[in-house]
């Protein structure tokens, strides 16, 4: 198994340099050289495992044997003990036709945690056997911030930048980054949106020689490592359902802002898992939607809404999903990528557009109606979803017909957005680790949103 560039330009890599090149040097996305193909009876094998047994499997896939095995489950063990439920991703029913994945279990209480837990002891693993400098630059609209803090701080030989939207994430996400008081964690709060933070994080892993001089790594989803660690679970909700009732048709609905989480359910249902339909599910900020919808990829004006970790106009995965859809064409995508930068928008041709719909369905969350599927639930089924989950659940509930059961991916705790909950007159009681978090001090650092003033910080830190 090797690594590839979605533009051409980067020589075949394992799998241990495509986690440390995280971006691509020739600022494409990494993506395997080939997907494994699972057959029924591998399949039917891995329906019974466990959580941390069907991640053994799936990543023995992916690593190359670069790990050796008894090394891998160390760290995926390490990496699921830290949940607070046994199944780790458990699946909830709500009704006949609706299921929730419950994806919040981890430390931080988001779906993030799944595969941060697992980077982060990678990278101390990585690390450790290298004797190498780990330096971890990302950005964050909200969730992925507090989790890969999570999965590193304190860690021998790693240091952390996360950068997040000044004001633009909960009170309880800004909270849980920064008030982490270990010296190897840097908090910067960017004045901008997140599409600012991201935009200077991936021109700062463009610039190869300053990525490589101060051994920048990348833990946001543009990482290999992070998708695949999330088709774990597409696996195991899957089989979840098979085993406690006979369902022909499971769909997933997945709330998306830089379409990682969506990305992962693609490409478990190429490597052979017989998902029905994948749906996705954005808030107003619906350039993902319009794309699936329309045939047209292009940013709108940005929307502030109640699920602000989706409040993302430009999404980083994007990439990858275009280079399958053009067959692996390297050549396409460069030329579509360039067209992007220079015009500001992606526009295909109605025989791909059919492909895209094939893939998915799309459904764009208005604000009142996140709201109005939060309450509408918790007074017909007594269930509390955050407004990510709502707006999954609210495209779930829109485009799954008789016969179909859909599983909406539930991202968050709704206790992490109480701001958004409290607008419909519910109340809810914090978990205790996020409740100690509104008593302890905050280390943070306001800065411009241009590439010079995150360079000088990052210089200082690093």
């Amino acid at each position: 198994m090797k690594y590839m560039s979605t533009r051409g330009q980067v020589s075949p890599i394992g799998f241990i340099d495509a986690v440390l090149m995280g971006l691509a040097d020739d600022g494409g996305l990494l993506v395997p050289e080939k997907l494994p193909q699972l057959s029924e009876a591998t399949l039917k094998q891995w329906q019974q495992l466990s959580y941390a047994e069907l991640a053994l499997e799936v990543f023995s896939l992916f690593v190359n044997d670069e790990i050796p095995q008894a090394d891998l489950k160390k760290l995926i063990d390490d990496s699921y003990a830290t949940f607070r439920h046994e199944e780790v991703t458990p699946i909830h029913k709500l009704h006949n036709g609706l299921h929730v994945l419950e994806l919040f279990h981890g430390p931080t209480y988001a779906f993030k945690d799944v595969a941060l837990q697992f980077l982060g002891n990678l990278y101390s693993y990585i690390s450790g056997k290298n004797n190498s400098i780990i330096h971890i630059l990302g950005a964050t609209s909200g969730d992925t911030g507090a989790s890969a803090i999570q999965g590193v701080r304190g860690k021998e030989g790693i240091r952390i930048c996360i950068l997040h939207p000044h004001q633009k994430v909960s009170r309880v996400q800004e909270l849980q980054m920064t008030t982490v008081d270990d010296d190897n964690v840097l908090n910067l709060a960017v004045e901008g949106t997140f599409d600012d933070c991201q935009r200077i994080i991936k021109e700062l892993f463009a610039d190869v020689s300053f990525k490589n001089q101060y051994h920048l790594r990348a833990i946001n989803s543009i990482n290999i490592a992070r998708i695949l660690a999330q088709t774990v679970y597409y696996f195991y909700a899957y089989f979840q359902l098979i085993n406690k009732e006979h369902i022909d048709k499971i769909n997933f609905s997945v709330p998306t802002g830089n379409f990682g989480d969506i990305l992962a359910g693609f490409l478990a249902q190429r490597m052979g898992l017989p998902i029905n339909k994948l749906i996705l599910a954005t808030n107003e900020n619906n350039i993902l939607a319009r794309f699936v919808n329309e045939g047209v990829y292009q940013p709108g004006d940005f929307r502030g809404t109640y699920s602000p970790s989706m409040d993302i106009q430009v999404a980083s995965n994007f990439e990858r999903y275009l280079f399958y859809l053009y067959g692996e064409d390297s050549g396409t995508i460069n030329s579509l990528m360039a067209q992007f930068k220079a015009e500001g928008r992606i526009v295909i041709p109605e025989p791909i557009l059919v492909q895209v719909q094939s893939d998915f369905s799309a459904y764009s969350v208005e604000n009142e109606q996140c709201l109005n599927t939060i309450s509408g639930y918790y007074e017909n089924y007594g269930y509390l979803l955050d407004p990510h989950t709502a707006c999954g659940v609210a495209a779930a509930d829109k485009l799954t017909v008789d016969g179909e059961v859909t599983v909406a991916l539930s991202t968050a705790h709704p206790a992490k957005f109480d701001e958004a909950i409290r607008l419909r007159n519910i109340s809810q009681t914090y978990p205790q680790p996020i409740q100690d978090l509104f008593d302890m001090e905050q280390k943070q650092i306001v800065v411009k949103g241009t590439n010079e003033e995150i360079k000088k910080q990052l210089l200082s830190f690093f």
